[in-house]
């Protein structure tokens, strides 16, 4: 016997999730590439790694939907926006997508609130961590292209800020790992 224990509105806004994480993984494919196109491997590896984590992410709500024994329903993602001009665009592309995922991570937090479902509640805790995290990584990665000398930055600041970003830890695990409901 299967039971759905997500409310039509909760189900629709986690498989919304889904989609916005599959669409976030892709702009950090895209800038991946570009930063590839730009000579910057140490970014444009951080970034690939950067991508996986958000498919990470994906999977864990997907997870979580089929074991509340919801259906989740996998829709077509948006093409990234165009690519950015210079080292800080990337960055700045970086900042706006991590505050969209918070800010739809919030939303999901105000449904569960309201219909008191607080299994829900209790599993969005993780992601909220996360998007804090995220957003910090963000930040501190927009300050140093900023010191580095923002889109007017040297050939050499560029070269330092490609070696420490690809030096930058970014330890995830699968998302069978990070579930704390198994």
């Amino acid at each position: 016997m299967k039971t759905n224990r997500l409310s039509a509105t909760m189900a629709k806004a986690l498989n919304d999730q889904v989609t916005l994480e599959a669409y976030s993984s892709q702009v950090y494919l895209m800038l991946s590439s570009w930063a590839d196109n730009e000579a910057l491997d140490g970014i444009s590896s951080f970034l690939i790694k950067h991508s996986q984590e958000e498919r990470v992410h994906m999977a864990k709500i997907m997870e979580y939907i089929q074991e509340r024994g919801g259906k989740v329903t996998i829709e077509a993602i948006a093409k990234p926006k165009p690519e950015p001009k210079n080292i800080k665009e990337c960055f700045e592309m970086v900042l706006k997508q991590e505050i969209e995922n918070t800010e739809a991570i919030y939303s999901l937090v105000d449904i569960s609130v309201s219909e008191k479902d607080w299994a829900t509640f209790n599993f969005l805790q993780w992601l909220v961590a996360e998007q804090r995290e995220e957003e910090k990584l963000a930040l501190t990665l927009l300050d140093k292209v900023t010191l580095a000398g923002g889109k007017d930055a040297s050939y050499a600041s560029i070269y330092e800020l490609n070696k420490d970003i690809g030096n930058t830890s970014q330890e995830f695990s699968v998302a069978d790992e990070e579930n704390p409901l198994q």
